[in-house]
């Protein structure tokens, strides 16, 4: 059972990364009890100097906000998922499952928004498709439905917490293990914490979890607690499902290394203009000086003694603040957003034009994030079909309309295209789907399984 703890070598080449890139997303509270990692120290600074450095820390989050906007952007319209054919009790089932998806009244759609979100950050996301488990055996559906232990539900795992894993030739799993740590207080009264560690193992056919507590009165090393065959045991495969991305859109990847070089030269410029503000006197003598200068405190000069005061001449501010500005735009560019952060370098505006163009990349960045997310999609809901044997014929759509145009005018270009004449039932059916499910978005799924049922009995007939 030691061999569970076993961490790949890609995972523990990564996991400090891992904590860093959440740190610059976080930023606040979180990145500033770390700041130390992250914000240099000059050569021979002085400690007492470099501890007045951290305590007056900021940090200036601009790669968190792309990322939030990327996520909200994507799914300002909700992805429409199109359940045809299996069984009524099936299409029912899902219904229920795409408005609460992880027992916790998260819908579909912000499940996946919240697993896009981990995946700018880390690059990857992974998420579980399990069922509640029974000790009594159903011998049913109606059994399985009654017991509900046939409502499937999602778990979303972070990157840091898939610790090993094997893949086959095609890039699918053989076996994961995943990794959670839970910390908590075993009672109102007790001064200690319990740390909780779970591993949970998933190969083709079965699944094993582990637990190792430490603190509380009874600590024990790992054990095996719970094991047999998983949902997805009858068709032989994994049931995680891992929405990964690529470097080129891999967000924080992108920026990092230029967020912590904008967040130590900001540092640097706020220290300067601070200790600016505390003017240093300067003393012309030749004779010892050992007088105390201050606000409250008086000098005596000889006759030949002069007195003055020392401040910079501002140039390099005026450097390291164009300096700032150029980081600040290049974090957004590299995030293919540069029409988002304001005046280009030089101080001129872009045009309308430049910008259109350049917001036209950004489209294209989001429909590519929109098709992960919908193979994604398409795969977890695949492997719910398979696992429930409903025999429902599933197809993901949206994602696309990225672009900010009213409804009349989809409306417009849909009749116009019906008025061309093209003699096709499954055209209409598409084109009615398309514009009724827009204009619906944020329904419940239920209501549009029955607008589509009606539609497809409107064009039949």
């Amino acid at each position: 059972m030691t061999e569970i703890e076993r961490e790949h070598h890609e995972y523990q080449r990564h996991k400090l990364m891992w904590r860093m890139y959440r740190d610059l997303y976080a930023g606040g509270h979180e990145f500033k009890l770390r700041a130390a990692e992250y914000l240099l120290r000059r050569q021979k600074e002085p400690l007492d100097v470099y501890s007045e450095r951290l305590h007056r820390v900021f940090y200036e989050n601009y790669i968190g906000s792309i990322i939030d906007w990327y996520g909200a952007t994507l799914f300002r319209r909700e992805p429409t998922v199109h359940v045809e054919g299996g069984l009524e009790s099936g299409r029912k089932f899902f219904a229920e499952f795409a408005d609460d998806c992880d027992f916790r009244g998260t819908k579909l759609s912000n499940f996946f928004r919240q697993t896009l979100t981990q995946a700018l950050i880390s690059g990857a996301s992974h998420i579980l498709l399990d069922f509640p488990r029974s000790s009594k055996m159903p011998q049913n559906r109606a059994e399985e439905d009654q017991e509900g232990i046939s409502r499937a539900f999602l778990v979303l795992f972070e990157a840091e917490d898939l610790i090993n894993w094997s893949c086959n030739e095609r890039g699918d799993y053989d076996w994961v293990v995943l990794r959670r740590k839970v910390r908590r207080q075993p009672r109102v009264d007790s001064v200690e914490v319990i740390e909780e560690t779970f591993w949970y193992y998933y190969d083709k056919h079965v699944f094993k979890t582990y637990r190792r507590i430490e603190g509380g009165e009874h600590p024990h090393d790992i054990e095996l607690i719970a094991q047999g065959a998983h949902c997805l045991t009858r068709v032989g495969r994994v049931p995680v499902t891992s929405l990964k991305l690529s470097d080129g859109l891999w967000l924080m990847n992108k920026a990092a290394n230029l967020q912590l070089e904008h967040f130590n030269k900001s540092n640097a410029l706020g220290w300067a203009i601070t200790m600016g503000l505390f003017a240093m006197p300067v003393i012309y003598s030749d004779r010892e000086w050992n007088q105390i200068v201050g606000e409250s405190y008086f000098i005596q000069l000889g006759p030949g003694d002069k007195f003055g005061w020392t401040e910079p001449d501002g140039k390099v501010y005026q450097i390291a603040a164009q300096n700032l500005q150029s980081l600040k735009e290049e974090i957004y560019r590299v995030c293919y957003l540069s029409q988002a952060s304001g005046e280009m370098t030089g101080g001129h505006a872009q045009s309308a034009l430049s910008k259109q163009l350049d917001f036209a990349i950004t489209q294209e960045v989001l429909r590519g994030y929109g098709a992960i997310v919908k193979e994604a999609i398409g795969a977890v809901v695949k492997s719910l079909s398979d696992a429930r044997q409903d025999g429902m014929l599933i197809s993901v759509s949206g994602l696309d309309e990225l672009d900010i145009t009213d409804f009349a005018t989809e409306l417009q270009q849909a009749s116009a295209l019906l008025q061309i004449g093209i003699e096709s039932p499954t055209l209409r059916k598409q084109v009615f789907e398309r514009l009724a499910f827009k204009y619906l978005s944020d329904a419940r799924q239920d209501t549009k399984n029955q607008v589509a049922s009606e539609i497809r009995a409107q064009v039949r007939s």
